[in-house]
């Protein structure tokens, strides 16, 4: 099904709301302004997939997986085969080169774009002393975590907006992702996340995608709300 043409796919809407019911009914309200959505790990005991593909299937939308699979290699590639099957559009899986070779090889003749975890946009450099993570700038240790990535099949990468334009610059990224949460509107607050950029910027900055939610689903006109994202963003 095509997408409406008034909608633009740079913008996914994160439906981080409680079960599948007002995941569709969020959607609903969206209407044709939104055409990709995240559907994360919080929902996944909400029915989840049984959204994703609802949404894919009968209504035309991408979808992005947003799972973070992290596990011994066997274990990840049979859930990315697993997964595979549904049609969707992007998957997360954390950015360990083993991990995601595993996932590539899931996911290998599919549809299915395998993005890498770098580091979460909900942590600074004090969270990742407490994790015992090497020292080291943070924006550093993404582009290192990216580079990697890369090499290891992903088609490409989550990262905040503050380090897209690092990334892009990357030879490693020529031809992949860069797709953005920790994205805000200026007037927005930050919420839990720690490297923010307004929508506009992170484009700019070299992403291909950005995520958006509570800007969005919080809004008391959700649709206006996307749209405002939408028609903020540079043209293409």
């Amino acid at each position: 099904m095509p997408m409406p043409a008034h909608a633009d796919d740079r913008l996914i809407v994160a439906l981080d709301v409680p079960d599948a019911h007002a995941g569709l009914t969020l959607a609903g309200q969206l209407g044709e302004a939104v055409s990709f959505y995240k559907i994360g790990l919080g929902m996944l005991t909400g029915g989840g997939l049984a959204l994703a593909n609802e949404l894919k299937a009968e209504h035309g939308k991408r979808i992005f997986l947003d799972m973070k699979l992290f596990d011994i290699g066997a274990t990840v590639e049979a859930a990315v085969r697993g997964l595979a099957r549904f049609d969707l559009d992007f998957l997360t899986v954390h950015g360990d080169p083993y991990v995601v070779r595993a996932a590539a090889e899931g996911a290998a003749g599919s549809g299915l774009t395998i993005l890498a975890v770098t580091i979460l946009t909900s942590l600074d450099r004090a969270d990742l002393d407490s994790a015992l993570i090497r020292a080291g700038a943070l924006p550093d240790l993404v582009a290192e975590r990216a580079a990697r990535a890369f090499e290891a099949g992903a088609g490409g990468v989550i990262a905040s907006p503050q380090e897209a334009a690092a990334l892009r610059a990357l030879p490693e990224a020529a031809g992949r992702l860069i797709v953005t949460p920790g994205v805000r509107p200026a007037e927005a607050d930050a919420g839990d996340q720690k490297r923010i950029a307004t929508p506009e910027a992170a484009i700019r900055a070299g992403a291909d995608h950005i995520v958006v939610g509570r800007p969005v689903w919080q809004a008391s006109n959700p649709r206006a709300a996307a749209e405002a994202v939408r028609d903020a963003l540079p043209p293409r």
